[in-house]
């Protein structure tokens, strides 16, 4: 896991029911207030936090939550879309930081074959 990230949010409930579920695989659940805000907490050290949105726009924020196995990713996954995420078609992609610290991505839009 990460130290912490802060995600601000539109509707704070709602984030929170939707991080429960899809989290949930990871064996990361919710475990402190702070307000209105909510931290989620997993078997690792580090935290993740919902609060209320500062600004209505360019709120968008890229986080990768770490997975004991393949099957705690599908778990993730099957999760997530369970309770309606937005899932790319064709999408697989493999992520890496070049000698900068980069994030570089290799992707393909085709289908499995």
């Amino acid at each position: 896991m990460i130290d912490h990230v802060t995600l601000q949010v539109g509707d704070v409930a709602a984030s929170r029911a939707f991080y429960e579920a899809v989290l949930a695989p990871l064996g990361i659940a919710p475990g402190a207030t702070d307000g209105p805000a909510v931290g989620f907490f997993g078997p690792e050290p580090g935290s993740f936090w919902l609060c209320p949105a500062q600004r209505d726009k360019d709120r968008e924020l890229h986080v990768a939550f770490r997975a004991a196995d393949r099957d705690a990713v599908r778990a993730f996954h099957d999760a997530a879309v369970s309770v309606g995420a937005e899932v790319h078609e064709h999408y697989f992609g493999a992520f890496v930081r070049d000698p900068d610290g980069h994030n570089i991505e290799a992707v393909c839009h085709q289908p499995e074959s």
